[in-house]
């Protein structure tokens, strides 16, 4: 059964996956401009972005969740003089800066991608789950069914967003197809 507030029983506790690693917030996604836009369109400029310089443990961590597209992803993130990308902001907490006390404070459609989509990522036609040991629907289910059921999500939806995130970023929609030319 699906269960809309485990991520505000897990916000409550204090550690979630809207949390960072103070000192590791460079590694944090990228945000595109569409994402960017829909946020500004909703909180304003409240400071909720960071310019973040692209880093050589940025580019490793994109790859990662690309295999076999690494040389597109240097391409769309390069680590150059000069090159960034936005990400969210955090305070000194490494708490994002839209983490309130019953979870994220923007409605679930104005979210980033990559937050819609965590814990979960696409890879080919399979379903993965990142392993987060601050993530309260893990502790309570590993399953992937019951992970999906217990935040309300559907596998359909995750690869749906997933090929959204993948079009935001400048990728295609799925590994194999064209490049898309703008970002969504």
């Amino acid at each position: 059964m699906q269960d809309p507030h485990v991520c505000a029983r897990c916000a409550a506790q204090g550690t979630t996956c809207c949390k960072l690693t103070p000192g590791e917030e460079g590694n944090c996604f990228p945000l595109s401009e569409v994402e960017r836009s829909r946020i500004l369109a909703h909180c304003g400029d409240a400071g909720v972005f960071v310019v973040e310089r692209n880093t050589g443990p940025f580019l490793l961590g994109l790859k990662r969740a690309f295999p076999g597209e690494e040389r597109l992803i240097e391409e769309l993130f390069p680590v150059r003089e000069g090159a960034t990308h936005h990400r969210l902001a955090t305070l000194p907490d490494g708490s994002c800066k839209l983490l309130g006390p019953q979870g994220c404070t923007l409605p679930r459609e104005v979210r980033p991608y990559y937050c819609r989509l965590f814990p979960f990522w696409a890879v080919g036609r399979r379903i993965m789950i990142f392993a987060s040991a601050r993530c309260l629907a893990q502790k309570e289910t590993a399953a992937l069914a019951r992970l999906t059921e217990a935040l309300g999500v559907t596998e359909a939806e995750i690869r749906r967003l997933h090929g959204c995130l993948r079009m935001a970023w400048g990728l295609s929609p799925r590994k194999g197809m064209p490049t898309v030319i703008n970002r969504l």
